[in-house]
């Protein structure tokens, strides 16, 4: 990824709009007495960074989107870097798989896509870091995250996928 003035001000924007997602229209409900399950759209401008800028694009994107978001709400919780990583890998993984294909996504490779990065980043280390920083243990919380994951990832593919192909549409048209 080149990061020319434009790259700059897209991945801005979308560090914006995953820091309103996430901070302001995220809602936190407690498991086992632990803030474990946040549920917002505060990841899908993380994705379509990695998807429409590369992997270095999307890793950006979710690292100041969480370091941003956190100084400006934390929402009453300690930092802790590990969410850091799992916010820069939501951003990585999907530039790392589908970037290179972006002109000509299928909605069952965007769902995969999708699928994987929430397991690694949202499911499994978030709720890693969780277990780390409160003490609850792993299984008591992973349950809930699943769930809330079954819910948000046909959302997430099917946004990620349908702003991707009008973003790839705009570009062609605007090249020519």
């Amino acid at each position: 990824m080149r990061l020319t003035t434009r790259n700059a001000a897209n991945l801005g924007l979308l560090t914006a709009i995953s820091i309103v997602l996430t901070r302001i229209f995220g809602v936190v409900v407690p498991v086992a007495g632990v803030g474990a399950l946040r549920l917002s759209f505060g990841e899908i401008p993380i994705i379509l960074a990695g998807v429409l800028f590369g992997p270095a694009g999307g890793a950006l994107t979710g690292l100041a989107s969480d370091l941003i978001g956190y100084i400006i709400n934390s929402h009453g919780g300690a930092f802790f870097p590990g969410f850091t990583l799992s916010a820069a890998l939501t951003g990585f993984l999907p530039g790392w798989i589908l970037f290179r294909h972006r002109s000509s996504l299928g909605l069952w490779q965007v769902g995969a896509t999708v699928l994987l990065t929430d397991l690694i980043a949202g499911v499994l280390l978030n709720t890693l870091w969780l277990t780390i920083l409160y003490g609850q243990g792993f299984f008591v919380i992973l349950p809930m995250r699943v769930l809330a994951r079954l819910v948000t990832l046909p959302i997430y593919t099917v946004t990620v996928f349908w702003i991707s192909r009008a973003y790839q549409s705009y570009r062609r048209g605007a090249e020519h």
